[in-house]
């Protein structure tokens, strides 16, 4: 983006009721087209099986399709979730992607399942799996991405030596600790989890060991965003991943629902407590207000760059929250003093 805050996407490529993937898909292709018009510097797309109203399951399959549908911005997952998949499947796939788009391709991993145990059996895991495998299995991938080595029987082909970057992914502090010994960026997802952002962003900056892939740590933070006209417009953006969120811890499908004038109808008091709580990271008001939460996030952290995530139900509106916080990351001062 050049001077400023580096700003990304995060799509989960989320549905209205009652209408196919295909609608939502589309919808996902203008928004990268217009963030790349506006200097955005990633558009990463998310993992998430079985769960009605997010069309964003084959993750490799949209990466291809909005890459081919842009020219320059780069194009990744947020993340694959690595324990789901055979690492030599991810490689080929992704060097695959590397060679249709060089230079352009993202590898952001996750370690979660991306839904439940039901799920997680489809997707033929071991359900005993616990997550703690993961550094094997990066290990792993990342033998299949890199150079080949003497005697390695078994190559990613497209993928061996194609180096494709990764991203660590994570919302606690195992993650950021393997990101850091490792040498590796890595992304804290406070868009649904900031409990620990604070925390697992001073170790991941504490601990980072230098390494051939990054001389020096680069921490991403993801988070929701709305910006609108005033803050009360905003705030009634907001109550379409309000009710997103409402509608998950129901078990409920999350499809994108119109806004309403008051959300306060809608939920228990512990049903309030646990959605605010997921979404107590987000910043959502006038231009002047999204300016004042990214400096403080970013001071807070010493964040690198903002992953944002703007779900709302209009897709215009969508438009207009990325253009005005386009506008208003190139103002961002990245002098950060971390205060956590």
């Amino acid at each position: 983006m050049g001077d400023g805050l580096p700003v990304s996407v995060l799509d989960l490529v989320g549905m209205r009721a009652g209408e196919g993937a295909s609608r939502a898909i589309a919808r996902s292709v203008d928004l990268a087209q217009h963030v790349e018009r506006l200097g955005y510097t990633r558009y990463w797309l998310a993992e998430h099986h079985s769960i009605s109203g997010l069309a964003c399951s084959a993750t490799p399959v949209l990466i291809g399709h909005v890459a081919a549908a842009t020219k320059t911005i780069r194009v990744g997952s947020g993340g694959v979730m690595l324990p789901n998949h055979a690492p030599l499947v991810v490689a080929e796939q992704f060097g695959t992607l590397d060679a249709l788009y060089p230079g352009r391709i993202d590898l952001g991993l996750g370690r979660a399942p991306g839904g439940d145990f039901a799920t997680m059996r489809a997707l033929r895991r071991d359900l005993r799996q616990s997550g703690d495998d993961f550094p094997a299995l990066l290990e792993e991938l990342r033998i299949y991405l890199g150079p080949e080595r003497p005697g390695q029987a078994v190559k990613a082909i497209p993928g061996q030596s194609s180096n494709v970057p990764i991203t660590l992914l994570g919302s606690s502090g195992f993650s950021a600790q393997l990101a850091a010994m490792l040498g590796l960026p890595f992304a804290f997802a406070a868009h649904f989890a900031p409990d620990y952002l604070y925390a697992a962003a001073r170790m991941y900056r504490e601990q980072f060991r230098p390494s051939e892939a990054l001389r020096s740590p680069y921490l991403m933070v993801g988070v929701q965003v709305i910006a609108a006209e005033s803050d009360a417009a905003a705030r009634r953006l907001f109550t379409t991943p309000q009710q997103r969120f409402l509608r998950l811890i129901r078990n409920q499908p999350v499809e994108l629902l119109p806004p309403v004038d008051s959300i306060e109808p809608l939920w228990q008091e512990l049903e309030r407590a646990a959605v605010d709580n997921r979404l107590s990271a987000a910043i959502v008001g006038s231009d002047a207000t999204v300016k004042a939460g990214l400096q403080k996030l970013v001071n807070d952290t010493a964040a690198d760059e903002v992953i944002v995530v703007t779900d709302t139900y209009e897709h215009a509106d969508r438009l207009e929250s990325y253009r005005r916080v386009a506008a208003i990351a190139k103002t961002i001062q990245l002098e950060p003093t971390v205060t956590a």
